[in-house]
């Protein structure tokens, strides 16, 4: 593969008038992220009483280890995005992993007050010196691969509820949504090492050709690097079973290793697939698919309840409040440079 080259035009710095508006829309995104952050943790019941009993555990002994465990696995969760993140940015220009690290608590902010996480990719492009618009396809690209993971365990999770309670005794059923699942899988990874065929399918929809320049960089990616993405992917996503199954133990849930499993890869999976408002919302489908998939079970509601919102705690809710920070420090305007031309990763 040829050399990718990153040499910038310079331009002027950006004019003093957008300072102003710069600083009151970094206050704004802080007021409203605490806003949020207070609703959620401290005037929700719920999300209050969950946090309490974590505190509870934690400081009591019964569960403590568990609940330890989860919350030491939270900077190795975002340690892994922004490992991730690394990676794909690299493709782009020379990035540490230190401003990579800032970059994900940052996006991760900015996604916890807007609609789909859409913040997310805001975040990480402000990180970047160079190339900022193809930076949207190389952060549509990590997110991607997340999505793979957590589709190829979600489906098996939820073939296992639909084999064992929803269709025993319809064998032709039962080889049907078997089928069905690997056709799944199969065509939510093609577009990963082709995503040509995803970039040209964009341009045929007018409502979104204006996108396709944007996804242009992705084919660029090599398949070796796009493999490493992924399986960087798969851990995290083992990470997050890790800590909802320590959370659930610490509460009192005493469901089966495999069962259990599959229901945390369901809750995911359904989870992903609908759309928020904001990180916020999240938390009531997480919660509806949990209890459901767990009540199948024969478990009871308010552990696992209080296990899934101890869960958005640690990885969401504490996390976009560290990111303020990094928020409030961000060069929102910067003045493009020089890079050198470099070859991609394979």
């Amino acid at each position: 593969m040829k050399p990718q080259s990153y040499a910038q035009t310079a331009e002027p710095p950006a004019p003093a008038r957008y300072k102003g508006w710069i600083v009151a829309g970094k206050l704004g995104i802080t007021l409203l992220t605490l806003g949020l952050l207070w609703h959620s943790v401290v005037a929700d019941a719920a999300t209050a009483a969950a946090w309490r009993g974590l505190f509870t555990r934690t400081l009591g002994g019964q569960g403590r280890g568990a609940v330890l465990a989860a919350l030491l696995l939270m900077p190795l969760n975002w340690g892994l995005e922004a490992w991730k993140w690394w990676r794909l940015a690299r493709h782009l220009e020379p990035v540490s992993f230190r401003r990579s690290f800032r970059a994900v608590l940052v996006g991760l902010t900015l996604g916890f007050v807007t609609p789909n996480r859409v913040g997310d990719y805001a975040g990480r492009i402000m990180e970047l010196k160079s190339r900022r618009l193809d930076a949207l396809g190389a952060v549509f690209l990590g997110r991607y691969c997340q999505l793979v993971a957590t589709v190829a365990a979600g489906t098996v999770g939820l073939l296992y509820f639909l084999l064992r309670f929803y269709l025993p005794g319809y064998p032709a059923a039962q080889v049907g949504v078997v089928v069905l699942t690997l056709l799944i899988n199969i065509g939510i990874l093609l577009p990963l090492y082709h995503s040509e065929l995803l970039v040209a399918a964009v341009r045929a929809v007018k409502p979104l050709r204006r996108f396709s320049r944007y996804l242009a960089v992705m084919p660029t990616y090599p398949a070796p690097l796009l493999t490493r993405v992924l399986l960087i992917s798969g851990l995290r996503y083992a990470v997050f079973c890790l800590q909802f199954g320590a959370l659930l133990w610490a509460y009192g849930v005493q469901a089966a290793v495999g069962p259990a499993l599959a229901a945390i890869a369901g809750t995911f999976l359904l989870k992903s697939l609908v759309p928020s408002l904001n990180a916020l919302a999240d938390v009531g489908v997480r919660e509806l698919s949990a209890t459901h998939l767990f009540g199948l079970l024969g478990q009871p509601v308010l552990p696992v309840l209080s296990a899934s919102l101890s869960l958005w705690v640690l990885n969401i809710a504490v996390p976009s409040a560290i990111g303020l920070v990094f928020v409030l420090r961000l060069k929102i305007l910067r003045k493009r440079r020089s890079m050198p031309a470099l070859a991609p990763e394979a």
